[in-house]
């Protein structure tokens, strides 16, 4: 998790306001500010909303720029793959998980023979996704097609869908989910 004290402080001075000004503007204590502004507390989300608020910005606004808490690798061995667990015999694992201010949600899916997602979902999203080996249902609100080694989709995720592996073998696909809602 990134720190969030020093550009608290920083959007603070901008606005040319004190600790105690900022405190009892946002309804919190001057201690608190002060304790968050040096990283030696972590706020919860509704007291760092109140002073985003007070600070005329928004949590995104926020968070856009603000600099990884740890440094990270853009490359990933297989090994390195974060698995965020298996669904009806369906195996997901994240690319990229440790990317800081991560926008997508890369995965590499793997589904076992008549594995399916369940039933249809949604969320506010869109994906798409290629299927690499095997053959793979995919159900997009009133629509039905079976994808095969080399197909692909791209839908908007807040049509109800689902995924069935209807080959007689494993079947896989490398999908991406943008924003990372799933």
């Amino acid at each position: 998790m990134a720190l969030v004290g020093e550009k608290l402080k920083e959007l603070r001075c901008r606005r040319g306001l004190s600790v105690r000004e900022l405190a009892l503007r946002s309804g919190l204590s001057h201690a608190a500010i002060s304790l968050i502004e040096r990283d030696k507390m972590s706020p919860s989300v509704d007291t760092l909303g109140a002073i985003l608020e007070t600070l005329g910005t928004t949590f995104t606004g926020f968070f856009a720029d603000l600099p990884p808490a740890m440094p990270y690798n853009p490359f990933y061995s297989a090994a390195e793959l974060t698995e965020i667990g298996v669904v009806s015999a369906i195996s997901s694992k994240v690319i990229g998980a440790n990317h800081p201010n991560r926008h997508i949600l890369m995965l590499d899916e793997t589904f076992a023979v008549g594995s399916h997602s369940g039933p249809a979902y949604t969320h506010r999203a869109q994906e798409a996704g290629l299927v690499i080996e095997g053959a793979v249902e995919v159900t997009v609100g009133e629509k039905t097609r079976t994808l095969k080694a080399g197909e692909g989709y791209y839908f908007d995720s807040h049509h109800p869908h689902r995924f069935r592996n209807v080959a007689n073998q494993k079947s896989r696909v490398i999908s991406a989910v943008t924003p990372p809602s799933y």
